[in-house]
Protein backbone atom coordinates (compact mmCIF):
# COMPACT_ATOMS: atom_id res chain seq x y z
CA UNK A 1 0.00 0.00 0.00
CA UNK A 2 1.25 3.49 -1.08
CA UNK A 3 1.87 5.73 1.99
CA UNK A 4 1.28 9.53 1.37
CA UNK A 5 2.91 11.97 3.29
CA UNK A 6 0.43 15.15 4.03
CA UNK A 7 2.48 17.67 4.88
CA UNK A 8 0.60 21.07 7.58
CA UNK A 9 1.13 24.24 8.88
CA UNK A 10 -0.08 22.79 12.35
CA UNK A 11 0.22 25.99 14.30
CA UNK A 12 -1.24 27.89 11.87
CA UNK A 13 -4.22 25.80 11.71
CA UNK A 14 -4.23 24.62 8.26
CA UNK A 15 -6.38 21.73 7.99
CA UNK A 16 -7.49 19.23 5.42
CA UNK A 17 -10.85 18.99 3.73
CA UNK A 18 -13.45 16.05 3.62
CA UNK A 19 -12.99 15.79 0.37
CA UNK A 20 -9.33 15.07 0.75
CA UNK A 21 -9.65 12.77 3.76
CA UNK A 22 -12.49 10.46 1.60
CA UNK A 23 -9.86 10.29 -1.42
CA UNK A 24 -6.79 8.89 0.54
CA UNK A 25 -8.79 6.57 2.48
CA UNK A 26 -7.60 3.34 0.48
CA UNK A 27 -4.09 4.91 1.33
CA UNK A 28 -1.76 4.89 4.15
CA UNK A 29 -1.01 8.26 5.80
CA UNK A 30 1.34 10.43 7.98
CA UNK A 31 0.23 13.55 8.95
CA UNK A 32 2.95 15.81 8.94
CA UNK A 33 2.86 18.74 11.07
CA UNK A 34 5.69 21.02 10.52
CA UNK A 35 6.31 24.81 11.82
CA UNK A 36 9.09 26.98 9.96
CA UNK A 37 11.00 28.79 12.61
CA UNK A 38 12.95 31.94 12.83
CA UNK A 39 16.18 31.45 11.72
CA UNK A 40 17.62 32.61 15.10
CA UNK A 41 14.98 30.38 16.96
CA UNK A 42 16.20 27.13 18.50
CA UNK A 43 14.01 24.00 17.60
CA UNK A 44 13.95 22.96 21.01
CA UNK A 45 13.15 26.10 22.44
CA UNK A 46 9.49 26.06 20.40
CA UNK A 47 9.15 22.57 20.61
CA UNK A 48 8.95 23.34 24.56
CA UNK A 49 6.31 26.28 24.02
CA UNK A 50 4.29 24.68 21.17
CA UNK A 51 4.43 21.18 21.59
CA UNK A 52 1.26 19.90 23.47
CA UNK A 53 -0.52 22.31 21.18
CA UNK A 54 0.59 21.02 18.06
CA UNK A 55 -0.30 17.29 19.03
CA UNK A 56 -3.51 17.91 20.11
CA UNK A 57 -4.31 18.80 16.64
CA UNK A 58 -1.74 16.44 15.21
CA UNK A 59 -3.84 13.49 16.85
CA UNK A 60 -7.19 15.04 15.74
CA UNK A 61 -5.83 14.65 11.87
CA UNK A 62 -4.16 11.20 12.22
CA UNK A 63 -7.49 10.14 13.34
CA UNK A 64 -9.58 11.60 10.63
CA UNK A 65 -6.97 9.44 8.08
CA UNK A 66 -7.68 6.26 10.37
CA UNK A 67 -5.13 6.23 13.14
CA UNK A 68 -7.33 4.06 14.93
CA UNK A 69 -7.64 1.40 11.99
CA UNK A 70 -3.63 1.83 11.58
CA UNK A 71 -3.58 3.69 8.43
CA UNK A 72 -2.57 6.68 9.68
CA UNK A 73 0.64 8.18 11.67
CA UNK A 74 1.79 12.06 12.51
CA UNK A 75 5.44 13.52 12.84
CA UNK A 76 5.69 16.69 14.42
CA UNK A 77 8.85 18.71 13.01
CA UNK A 78 9.95 22.55 14.12
CA UNK A 79 12.36 23.17 11.57
CA UNK A 80 14.03 26.40 9.71
CA UNK A 81 13.67 24.83 6.22
CA UNK A 82 10.43 23.26 4.98
CA UNK A 83 11.45 21.37 2.08
CA UNK A 84 14.07 19.93 3.60
CA UNK A 85 11.91 18.66 6.03
CA UNK A 86 8.97 17.20 3.82
CA UNK A 87 11.87 15.31 2.21
CA UNK A 88 13.45 14.02 4.73
CA UNK A 89 10.44 13.00 6.92
CA UNK A 90 9.09 11.33 3.31
CA UNK A 91 12.53 9.08 3.01
CA UNK A 92 12.15 8.57 6.65
CA UNK A 93 8.18 7.31 6.37
CA UNK A 94 8.93 5.60 2.50
CA UNK A 95 6.40 7.65 1.60
CA UNK A 96 6.46 7.61 -2.27
CA UNK A 97 3.47 10.44 -2.45
CA UNK A 98 2.69 14.23 -0.94
CA UNK A 99 -0.23 15.86 -0.56
CA UNK A 100 -0.63 19.64 -1.18
CA UNK A 101 -4.05 20.29 0.75
CA UNK A 102 -6.53 22.21 -1.20
CA UNK A 103 -10.36 22.94 -0.90
CA UNK A 104 -12.10 20.30 -2.30
CA UNK A 105 -15.73 18.30 -1.58
CA UNK A 106 -16.61 14.93 -2.68
CA UNK A 107 -14.01 14.02 -5.16
CA UNK A 108 -15.36 12.53 -8.52
CA UNK A 109 -12.82 13.48 -11.36
CA UNK A 110 -8.69 13.77 -11.01
CA UNK A 111 -6.71 15.24 -13.30
CA UNK A 112 -3.32 13.37 -13.77
CA UNK A 113 -0.95 15.39 -15.82
CA UNK A 114 2.41 13.09 -17.82
CA UNK A 115 4.06 16.43 -18.94
CA UNK A 116 7.80 16.29 -18.87
CA UNK A 117 9.96 14.23 -17.39
CA UNK A 118 7.87 12.44 -15.06
CA UNK A 119 7.58 8.72 -13.89
CA UNK A 120 4.85 8.03 -15.83
CA UNK A 121 4.28 4.34 -14.92
CA UNK A 122 4.31 5.26 -11.58
CA UNK A 123 1.91 8.17 -12.08
CA UNK A 124 -0.22 5.91 -13.32
CA UNK A 125 0.36 2.61 -10.98
CA UNK A 126 -0.17 5.27 -8.20
CA UNK A 127 -3.48 6.39 -9.76
CA UNK A 128 -4.86 2.87 -10.18
CA UNK A 129 -4.57 1.88 -7.01
CA UNK A 130 -6.03 5.31 -5.55
CA UNK A 131 -9.27 4.74 -7.84
CA UNK A 132 -9.56 1.16 -7.02
CA UNK A 133 -13.44 0.41 -7.72
CA UNK A 134 -14.44 3.88 -6.62
CA UNK A 135 -17.18 5.43 -9.56
CA UNK A 136 -13.86 8.41 -9.89
CA UNK A 137 -13.48 9.76 -13.62
CA UNK A 138 -9.63 9.79 -14.51
CA UNK A 139 -8.46 12.36 -17.35
CA UNK A 140 -4.94 12.37 -18.29
CA UNK A 141 -3.22 15.17 -19.68
CA UNK A 142 -0.41 16.12 -21.51
CA UNK A 143 1.33 19.36 -22.74
CA UNK A 144 4.04 18.58 -25.73
CA UNK A 145 4.93 19.67 -28.85
CA UNK A 146 5.12 16.19 -30.30
CA UNK A 147 1.35 15.60 -31.09
CA UNK A 148 2.28 11.82 -32.39
CA UNK A 149 4.04 10.92 -29.60
CA UNK A 150 1.77 12.03 -26.86
CA UNK A 151 -1.13 10.67 -28.04
CA UNK A 152 0.55 7.55 -27.86
CA UNK A 153 1.54 8.15 -24.61
CA UNK A 154 -1.67 9.04 -23.41
CA UNK A 155 -3.86 6.27 -25.43
CA UNK A 156 -0.89 3.40 -23.76
CA UNK A 157 -1.32 4.92 -20.32
CA UNK A 158 -5.55 5.20 -20.45
CA UNK A 159 -5.61 1.37 -21.25
CA UNK A 160 -3.70 0.39 -18.45
CA UNK A 161 -6.16 2.04 -16.46
CA UNK A 162 -9.09 0.50 -18.01
CA UNK A 163 -8.12 -2.95 -17.87
CA UNK A 164 -8.82 -1.98 -14.39
CA UNK A 165 -12.09 -0.60 -14.83
CA UNK A 166 -11.59 3.01 -14.69
CA UNK A 167 -13.28 5.22 -16.91
CA UNK A 168 -10.59 7.44 -18.49
CA UNK A 169 -10.96 9.95 -21.18
CA UNK A 170 -7.29 11.73 -22.52
CA UNK A 171 -6.71 15.55 -23.26
CA UNK A 172 -3.64 16.26 -25.47
CA UNK A 173 -2.38 19.82 -25.30
CA UNK A 174 -0.13 20.73 -28.38
CA UNK A 175 2.29 23.74 -28.68
CA UNK A 176 0.69 25.11 -25.51
CA UNK A 177 2.95 26.87 -22.37
CA UNK A 178 2.11 23.25 -19.98
CA UNK A 179 1.38 24.98 -16.98
CA UNK A 180 -1.27 27.40 -17.87
CA UNK A 181 -2.81 24.17 -20.11
CA UNK A 182 -2.24 22.32 -17.06
CA UNK A 183 -4.34 24.76 -14.81
CA UNK A 184 -6.92 25.58 -17.25
CA UNK A 185 -7.59 21.61 -17.69
CA UNK A 186 -7.91 21.45 -14.05
CA UNK A 187 -10.86 23.64 -13.51
CA UNK A 188 -13.32 20.52 -14.24
CA UNK A 189 -11.75 18.22 -11.86
CA UNK A 190 -11.59 18.23 -7.87
CA UNK A 191 -7.86 17.21 -7.83
CA UNK A 192 -4.74 16.73 -9.17
CA UNK A 193 -1.93 13.80 -9.84
CA UNK A 194 1.31 14.83 -11.00
CA UNK A 195 4.77 13.36 -10.91
CA UNK A 196 7.88 15.42 -9.42
CA UNK A 197 10.04 16.89 -11.83
CA UNK A 198 13.81 17.34 -11.89
CA UNK A 199 15.43 20.72 -10.62
CA UNK A 200 15.96 22.94 -13.19
CA UNK A 201 17.12 26.72 -13.26
CA UNK A 202 13.47 27.49 -13.99
CA UNK A 203 12.43 26.11 -10.53
CA UNK A 204 14.84 28.12 -8.79
CA UNK A 205 13.68 31.47 -10.08
CA UNK A 206 9.84 30.67 -9.95
CA UNK A 207 9.59 27.83 -7.26
CA UNK A 208 8.21 24.10 -7.71
CA UNK A 209 6.46 24.02 -10.56
CA UNK A 210 3.50 21.57 -8.17
CA UNK A 211 3.71 24.48 -5.90
CA UNK A 212 3.09 26.54 -8.28
CA UNK A 213 -0.38 24.60 -9.52
CA UNK A 214 -1.58 24.01 -6.42
CA UNK A 215 -1.85 27.91 -6.10
CA UNK A 216 -3.61 28.18 -8.91
CA UNK A 217 -5.92 25.17 -8.61
CA UNK A 218 -8.67 25.13 -5.81
CA UNK A 219 -8.17 21.24 -5.52
CA UNK A 220 -5.67 19.32 -3.65
CA UNK A 221 -2.62 17.90 -5.56
CA UNK A 222 -0.83 15.05 -5.22
CA UNK A 223 2.88 14.31 -6.00
CA UNK A 224 4.50 11.28 -7.03
CA UNK A 225 8.04 11.55 -5.84
CA UNK A 226 10.85 11.44 -8.39
CA UNK A 227 13.22 8.50 -7.67
CA UNK A 228 17.10 8.66 -8.02
CA UNK A 229 15.80 5.49 -10.78
CA UNK A 230 13.93 7.88 -12.68
CA UNK A 231 16.95 10.23 -13.30
CA UNK A 232 18.89 7.72 -14.64
CA UNK A 233 16.07 6.37 -17.02
CA UNK A 234 15.80 10.08 -17.93
CA UNK A 235 19.43 10.26 -18.91
CA UNK A 236 19.20 6.50 -20.61
CA UNK A 237 16.56 8.21 -22.81
CA UNK A 238 18.59 11.09 -23.71
CA UNK A 239 21.44 9.30 -24.81
CA UNK A 240 19.40 7.01 -27.12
Amino acid sequence: MTRILVPLKILEGQSVSAGLTALLEPMSVTVLGYHVLPEQTPPDQARQQYEDRATDALEDLATEFGAEDGTADYRLVFTHDRKQTVDRVADATESDVYAIPGATGPVDRILVALTGDVAVDRIVSFVAELVGDRDIGVTLFLATDEEAAGRKLLEASARVLSGDGITVRTELAVGEPPLEALVAAAVDHDAIVMGERAPSLRTLVFGEETERVATESVGPVLVVRRHEADADRSASAEKS
